[in-house]
């Protein structure tokens, strides 16, 4: 990066920061802002900021929110007996768009990663077991990722959970509709063949 001007070079570095985004698509980035109109660059800074000052974190579900409470929280079409934990607030926009839960949910903000000095500490596990002790649900759905972390904070949830008296359950996972079984691999079926239900 040695050919661009100090100001581009530092604005490539600011795009490579970001999750998923390569030197490549720094560059490509970069090189749209600097081809946009400055009405269109202010636009993007100003959203920016306004996202910076204005989201936070719902105060009873962690899930982000313009407001001290999310709008999910604050539904009263809610079946607040049902709560589903998940790791991350897009993973509420997921679950939503699929469109057939409607319970409350709890984000942890994160997966348990001892490689990575994350403990449950570092997570919204305490927050979740005080909503439990209080609100008393009939149902609680572990739906963090199907990786290590994911697996490793599902496994830690049912230990620390047991108690309440809830029904715990783990959202199935294994083939994907419409995938073929010659393409997947041995721990996917292995996973699909665990989570088979009665067939009606």
């Amino acid at each position: 990066m040695t050919d661009f001007p100090v100001s581009m070079k530092a604005l490539i570095e600011e795009f490579s920061k970001m999750p998923g985004i390569g030197p490549k698509s720094a560059q490509r980035l970069a090189f749209y802002i600097l081809r946009s109109s400055k009405e269109d660059a202010e636009k993007i800074s100003k959203a920016i900021q306004k996202v910076k000052e204005s989201v936070r974190f719902c105060r009873i579900c962690n899930n982000l929110s313009d407001e001290e409470s999310c709008g999910i929280c604050k539904s009263s079409s809610r079946n607040r007996a049902l709560l589903c934990v998940v790791e991350e607030p897009n993973d509420i926009v997921t679950i939503e768009k699929a469109g057939n839960f409607n319970g409350i949910y709890h984000v942890l903000l994160g997966s348990l990663s001892p490689l990575d000095g994350i403990g449950p500490s570092d997570l919204k596990i305490s927050q979740l077991l005080e909503r439990v002790k209080k609100d008393k649900f009939k149902e609680i759905i572990i739906a963090t990722d199907f990786n290590t972390e994911g697996e490793a904070t599902a496994l830690y949830l049912l230990k620390a959970l047991k108690v309440s008296g809830a029904r715990l359950t783990r959202v199935a996972y294994g083939i994907p509709v419409g995938g073929d079984l010659q393409y997947a691999d041995q721990a996917t079926i292995t996973k699909a063949f665990e989570g088979r239900r009665e067939f009606k």
